[in-house]
Parts: structure tokens; C-alpha cells; sequence
């Protein structure tokens, strides 16, 4: 199969699953304990409501803009895809990333993308460890 026909068959195996599974787990572990810990605490189901509501609509996006690209239409902005995973949506986007193989070549999307999933886990770290101190430095 050469590289254009590989492209446009459509995805639904992610590559290296053994290796990529316990990556996705680790890095939603953060986010999944702090979001839960807070709803446990009475504090707020927000957080925890918000990553699976907003990683829905982020894996849909992604999945609408790779059939839209495919049938050479209209695309999804690529600033409303970040906007989507800095809200929370960056594990249903990674996901549709990897299912999809879409948005997965462009790098600069990709540092982008890996700078909010690192923002999100420096966030928690920040909660969850270091008493919400780091970031009222800035």
C-alpha cells in the first residue's frame, strides 16, 4: 500500500495500542484524581463533569473536521480545535488523534497541542500537590 492510500483508509486501529494505552491512563490520572477529589470533597462536580463533556465534543470535532477533509469541505479551525482541548477536552482529542490518525503529522499543531496537555498536568500538580501555589505566582 503506498503512503496516499494508507492516508486516506480510515483509522479505527491505533497503532502501538500496549504502549499508548498506559500513556493515555497516566496521563489522565492527574486530572481524573483532582476532578474527583474535588466533586468527593463537595467542592465542585465541574472539573470532573467538564473533562467528559468537553473530550466528547473535542473527539466529535476531530472526527467531523477528518471526514470533512477527506471529502475536501469545509475544516474545523485548528484554533477551535485547541481551544476545545484547553478546556478540558485533551483526552478525547488524543484519543481521536490516535483512532482517527488525524492532526497526528502536523507538528505544529502537535507542540501546541502537548503544551496544553502538559498545562493541564502542571495545573494538577499544582492543586493536588504544591497547594495551588505555583500558579498564584503569576
Amino acid at each position: 500500500m503506498n503512503d496516499a492510500s494508507a492516508r486516506n483508509k480510515p483509522g479505527g486501529e491505533i497503532r502501538n495500542l500496549q504502549l499508548k494505552l498506559p500513556v493515555f491512563a497516566i496521563l489522565c490520572a492527574l486530572p481524573l484524581y483532582g476532578s474527583m477529589s474535588l466533586w468527593l470533597r463537595g467542592v465542585s462536580v465541574i472539573p470532573l463533569a467538564a473533562y467528559g463533556v468537553v473530550s466528547l465534543l473535542a473527539f466529535l470535532l476531530y472526527w467531523s473536521d477528518k471526514r470533512r477533509a477527506r471529502a475536501d469541505h469545509w475544516r474545523t479551525p485548528e484554533n477551535v480545535l485547541h481551544a476545545v482541548e484547553l478546556a478540558g477536552g485533551w483526552p478525547g482529542a488524543l484519543l481521536a488523534q490516535q483512532l482517527f490518525r488525524h492532526k497526528t503529522r502536523k507538528v505544529s499543531f502537535q507542540l501546541l497541542f502537548w503544551m496544553i496537555v502538559l498545562l493541564h498536568q502542571v495545573f494538577w500538580i499544582d492543586q493536588l500537590f504544591l497547594g495551588a501555589n505555583l500558579l498564584a505566582l503569576f
